[in-house]
């Protein structure tokens, strides 16, 4: 058990596990293998102002993580070791959700488009409209491109997005691609052959080919469902881990497991209870 105010985002990546505070921005920072021998102490950093935030170690011991305070979110930095800045952007209003891609691009999500810091610097790419919220994002180590969400409507309660992103950190280029259903915050997932995946408020998992945006597959796994408006209710949620994908079907207390090389439900486990939110471990 760690210490913080208000606890927020954990990130895997390169070998690190980073806890970010929101409520004092305090970064903890862990190499993921000492967890192995018990408790390990943390390395810890300070954010500038405490925030919804989140924060990244890089392969080189840089760290980098979101800018803002209790009123707004604007931008990433990144720092070395001793805390000298390398990089900063403050054009990402809203700044969210982080993803990383190959060769170690991190992006962020923004109410405005998507910013990844790549090469020791920042890029911004725009959305296509003024107001374009990508808040969340799953990435692979082995594709340039980043999938996330997005949505277009600044005053709704709670948009039910039909259209995801592929951003591609190696051409600074965004596509849109169209669903045929909305999907949640938890829909989002990579397969095995870094293919983007989609859950939909059909019960479809849509196969989506990265680089073309096209919609190759679209597997049938649950019964259709409906975004709860709050975000902490239980609602079916996608988690990949090797080749299989897992999903969740709160209201019938089932997990769904899929096989991404043939779309087949082989089987669907009965849970003593509705579940949330997902994950696995290997071993």
């Amino acid at each position: 058990v760690y210490e913080t105010d208000t606890p927020g985002h954990v990130v895997r990546h390169g070998g690190s596990t980073v806890l970010f505070g929101d409520g004092d921005g305090r970064m903890q920072i862990f190499d993921t293998d000492a967890f192995h021998d018990g408790a390990p102490e943390p390395e810890v950093k300070e954010a500038e102002e405490a925030h919804h935030g989140v924060a990244v170690q890089l392969e080189n011991g840089n760290v980098l993580h979101t800018i803002g305070n209790e009123e707004e979110r604007s931008g990433a930095k990144v720092g070395d070791a001793e805390g000298n800045e390398i990089a900063r952007n403050e054009d990402c209003p809203g700044v969210h959700g982080e993803a990383a891609a190959q060769d170690e691009a991190i992006a962020v999500g923004c109410e405005d488009g998507i910013l990844y810091y790549k090469d020791g610097k920042f890029t911004k790419v725009d959305a296509p409209d003024s107001y374009g919220r990508i808040g969340n994002q799953a990435g692979s180590d082995d594709s340039p491109v980043v999938l996330g969400d997005y949505k277009v409507d600044e005053d709704a309660e709670l948009e039910r997005p039909e259209k995801v992103t592929l951003t591609n950190t190696e051409t600074g280029t965004m596509k849109l691609v169209d669903l045929d259903s909305s999907y949640s915050f938890r829909s989002l997932a990579r397969g095995p052959e870094c293919e983007a995946l989609v859950l939909g408020t059909d019960g479809k998992l849509n196969v989506i080919d990265p680089e073309s945006g096209k919609i190759t597959d679209s597997h049938p796994v649950t019964e259709a469902w409906k975004e709860p408006v709050d975000w902490q209710q239980p609602r079916p949620t996608l988690f990949v881990q090797g080749e299989k994908a897992y999903v969740s079907e709160p209201d019938k207390s089932q997990l769904h497991i899929v096989d991404l090389a043939t779309g087949e439900v082989e089987k669907s486990a009965e849970l003593p209870h509705a579940s949330n939110e997902v994950t696995g471990v290997t071993g």
